[in-house]
């Protein structure tokens, strides 16, 4: 076979074209058709991606990238580095079979998390080789992301300007990695805020809030007429870091803003702070809804939603309408009492306290909606108390709670309690309804877990196998434990790691699947111990 002559420099397209339609419909210039066209056709290819990858002319050097800076945080543990680099590489043991079988083995790409928050409490610095790999996983998680370019320090956002894969970093750094002029340079400051990228007009404001709340503030109103909508959303959010008294005059203006949002994000500022204008407004509307009916022989609290929204409780933002397939009225008054202060209702509803509050019947099909609104007060102004009251006892015989109207907004209730006694209170529940409905519970309490949940989360998972079940509609919460589980409690698992005897009822080999996953658990809460242990040494 005759070599095909080289194509002309401007011919690749033609052999792609070929390539795609078949030399049979179309043969490429130089080549002669017939039965040896397509191995020509390849044969071209070659010659063409050669000359085209020899062929490129010099061109003029680029610029030196600066010295990466340096990173003056203590240097890892080097059996911590290794133990950073399974992690990152994510290498799976033998055992992780299909058919939903997950072996032994510990999923080490979730523990990451965990570990990164170890290394940055621990304050070390990120071993240069490994920030390439540390930067792909945070690419392909953005759950990792905070806990991993806090870890790889500044060398993240060097490396970030040199490879367009890792831009994230850019962005989720506060001004794109810019430094930020110093508070004594009032120039400078004064110029960045006026000159500056919105990204450095946030970061810089994010800054000056958190070290002198009323400077950033003072600063905000200085072009606040002028700024975008958009922006001025942005910028209205950095004040809850601080937020006090001397913000509402600011804030009361804000109310009166073009843009909606911003209107409501003023109003919501505003409805935390209990001694607030609006707050009292807001009070004033909602205890005109609600009352206590002493006539009959059990008190009762009637309801009387609002039967316009005018002018000023949009103005307090309140919004007019409606969700789809929600009653306006309804709507309304859930506003107003959510935006209303907790500490007005013992006042407005016989001097009882919220217990006794949330005890009383509700007239007319209004408990859900009332309950409702004052589970998102208790949330929005972190009050312990309603929130206890609202969520009841864990025993309690329903699930929902006597004020939750579901499992997410008790969830959101006790992330207003202390971390100790959130853990009491789910490790309870637990205990009264087993494990079925505890997921979105376990996901707000803190790690490791109190002794009391990680208790009752064991116990339930023992009871579960017991009962000759597949662990498969547990593997949530197995997981859960896998990552959240105090690692002294390996030693009190050990005993459920072997197969049990299956009775008569139990599903076919339910016991060697639950014998593997308490296996995983005890293999992992062992591999968290020495992370700890790595991590510690000096």
């Amino acid at each position: 076979m005759n070599k095909p002559s080289a194509p002309a420099p401007d011919t690749w397209e033609e052999l792609v074209t070929s390539a795609l339609l078949g030399t049979a419909r179309r043969t490429p210039p130089g080549l002669a058709p017939g039965p040896e066209a397509p191995v020509a056709l390849l044969d071209a290819a070659a010659v063409e991606t050669v000359r085209r990858r020899a062929g490129l002319r010099p061109a003029l050097a680029a610029e030196r990238p600066r010295p990466a800076p340096e990173d003056r945080r203590p240097p890892l543990p080097a059996a911590a580095a290794r133990r950073l680099s399974m992690l990152l590489a994510d290498r799976p043991g033998a055992g992780g079979g299909g058919g939903g079988r997950r072996g032994t083995a510990p999923d080490l790409m979730e523990l990451l998390p965990q570990w990164l928050s170890l290394a940055n409490s621990r304050d070390y610095a990120a071993p240069p080789q490994l920030l390439p790999a540390l930067l792909d996983a945070a690419r392909g998680r953005t759950d990792l992301r905070p806990a991993a370019l806090a870890f790889a320090g500044p060398r993240a956002i060097w490396l970030a300007r040199l490879n367009p894969d890792w831009r994230f970093a850019l962005r989720a750094t506060p001004g794109g990695g810019a430094a930020l002029p110093p508070p004594e340079d009032t120039a400078g400051v004064r110029q960045l805020w006026e000159e500056g990228l919105f990204a450095e007009r946030v970061a810089l404001l994010a800054a000056i809030r958190a070290r002198e709340a009323a400077a950033a503030r003072e600063l905000l109103a200085t072009t606040w007429a002028t700024e975008r909508a958009e922006d001025r959303l942005m910028f209205l959010d950095s004040l809850r870091t601080g937020l006090g008294p001397d913000d509402e005059p600011f804030l009361e203006q804000a109310l009166a803003d073009r843009s909606r949002n911003v209107r409501s994000t003023a109003a919501e500022l505003l409805s935390t702070l209990p001694g607030s204008a609006l707050a009292a407004r807001m009070a004033v509307r909602a205890g005109a809804c609600v009352a206590v009916d002493r006539t009959q022989d059990t008190p009762t609290i009637l309801v009387e939603a609002p039967h316009e929204c005018d002018t000023g409780m949009e103005r307090d933002g309140v919004v007019p309408k409606a969700p789809s397939g929600r009653g306006e009225r309804s709507w309304w008054l859930g506003q107003l009492v959510e935006a209303a202060p907790l500490e007005v209702w013992p006042g407005r509803l016989g001097g009882r306290t919220p217990g006794e509050i949330v005890a009383l019947p509700v007239a007319d099909d209004w408990r859900n909606e009332l309950h409702a609104a004052w589970c998102r007060a208790a949330v929005r102004q972190r009050d312990a108390g309603w929130a206890r009251a609202l969520l009841g006892a864990p025993s309690a015989p329903e699930a929902g709670g006597p004020g939750a109207v579901s499992l997410a907004e008790r969830a959101k209730l006790l992330s207003t309690l202390g971390s100790r006694e959130r853990a009491e209170w789910v490790a309870g529940f637990i205990a009264t309804h087993g494990l079925s409905e505890a997921f979105q519970l376990l996901g707000v309490c803190g790690v490791p877990w109190a002794a009391p949940l990680g208790r009752a989360v064991v116990d339930a998972l023992n009871i579960a196998r017991d009962a000759g079940s597949y662990p498969w509609s547990f593997s949530g919460v197995m997981g859960l434990a896998e990552r959240c589980l105090d690692p002294a409690e390996a030693g009190r698992l050990e005993g459920l790691m072997a197969v049990p005897d299956e009775g008569e009822d139990a599903s076919p080999g339910a016991g060697g699947y639950w014998a593997e996953a308490f296996q995983r658990l005890v293999t992992t809460l062992r591999l968290r111990a020495a992370m700890r242990e790595e991590l510690e040494a000096v």
